[in-house]
């Protein structure tokens, strides 16, 4: 992994390329020093954030479509404007229900999507 450098200041949307990470999905990371880390992310109708599960802290507001929303065994309809919590290392994805957005808040920042 290269040496952590903080992403801090002003940053604008515009100066961060789109990195694609799975079929119909692509993020921007936005900001991030070694304790936070701000993503946007973007899923085309269908698209699949697959179940997963880490060791950080994460909040994702959905500021765009819908998902459905899979926390453990649960699954759940959220829309733009709602929010989803997780506790680390709890397993969780998304499938788009439409084309969507949404901003992860990761806490620490996640090492894995700093290009190497």
């Amino acid at each position: 992994m290269e040496s952590l450098q903080s992403m801090a200041g002003y940053i604008y949307n515009s100066d961060i390329p789109w990195e694609n990470v799975a079929e119909g999905v692509k993020r921007k990371i936005m900001g991030y020093n070694k304790d936070l880390m701000l993503v946007l992310v973007e899923f085309k109708q269908g698209a699949v954030g697959y179940i997963h599960k880490h060791y950080h802290s994460q909040v994702s507001y959905l500021i765009k479509g819908s998902f459905e929303v899979t926390i453990g065994s649960e699954k759940k309809i959220q829309k733009a404007g709602d929010v989803y919590f997780l506790e680390p290392n709890i397993e969780h994805g998304v499938v788009a229900l439409e084309d969507s957005a949404l901003i992860d808040v990761f806490s620490p920042h996640r090492e894995d999507f700093i290009k190497k």
